[in-house]
C-alpha cells in the first residue's frame, strides 16, 4: 500500500464515483499489473474531492453493496475504503487477498457475511454489464418482498439454537452495532442494566 498525491497520475484501476463501468474479471490483468487504488475521503465532504483532477487508466465503480464498518453500518453505498478494496478484490477472484485485508479489521467478518449473496453473484460475472444485470435484478426483487425484521435480541445475542447468525458461512456472529442504536433501544438496555 502506498499513498497517491490526486494528481499524481494512477495506471492501475481507481475506485471512484467518476467511472463509467463496475469493476470486474476484466481488470484483473491490469490490478495485477498497475494496482487497485480508491480515492480516501470522508463521504460528509464527497464535494470536496476534487474527482476531475484524479488521473488515472482506468476509473471505476462498484455495484451495490452494504457497508459493514461502525461509522455507516447498514447503508448501501457508503464503504470504507477497505472495504472497496476489498470488494473489488473479490469481484476479480482475489477472494484471499480481500479476506486478508478486511482480517485486519473486527468488524471486517460483518461486511463479508452482510454481503455475501450479492459477492458471490457478481463474483461469478465475467464483466461490468453482467455485474449490473445481477444488481438490478437483486435490487428489483429485494424491493418484491417485504422482509420482517427479526427481533433485535434473538439476532444479536447467538444464543438460540437456529438463530439467524446460524450460518454455513464459517464467520463469526454479526455483533449489535453501538453506533446506530435507536435513543429509545438504549435507554431501555441502560435500565435493564441498571436492575
Amino acid at each position: 500500500m502506498q499513498e497517491l498525491r490526486v494528481n499524481s497520475g494512477f495506471g492501475g484501476v481507481c475506485l471512484s464515483p467518476v467511472g463509467t463501468q463496475c469493476v470486474s474479471k476484466e481488470d484483473y490483468s491490469l490490478i495485477k499489473r498497475k494496482g487497485l487504488a480508491v480515492v480516501d475521503c470522508s463521504w460528509a465532504r464527497l464535494e470536496d474531492v476534487p474527482f476531475v483532477k484524479l488521473r488515472c487508466a482506468a476509473p471505476r465503480l462498484l455495484p451495490w453493496l452494504v457497508a459493514a464498518n461502525p461509522v455507516n453500518y447498514g447503508r448501501p453505498c457508503q464503504l470504507s475504503c477497505v472495504e472497496a478494496l476489498s470488494a473489488a478484490l473479490i469481484l476479480c477472484g482475489e477472494e484471499e487477498t480481500a479476506n486478508l485485508l478486511l482480517g485486519k479489521f473486527k468488524w471486517g467478518h460483518a461486511f463479508l457475511s452482510l454481503n455475501r449473496e450479492l459477492l458471490k453473484a457478481y463474483s461469478e460475472c465475467e464483466n461490468s454489464t453482467d455485474i449490473i444485470s445481477v444488481q438490478n435484478e437483486w435490487l428489483s426483487q429485494q424491493r418484491k418482498v417485504p422482509k420482517a425484521l427479526p427481533d433485535v435480541e434473538e439476532t444479536n445475542t447467538g444464543k438460540d439454537e437456529g438463530s439467524s447468525n446460524d450460518s454455513d458461512d464459517g464467520l463469526p456472529p454479526l455483533e449489535k452495532n453501538m453506533n446506530h442504536l435507536d435513543l429509545q433501544e438504549s435507554d431501555e438496555e441502560c435500565e435493564n442494566e441498571s436492575e
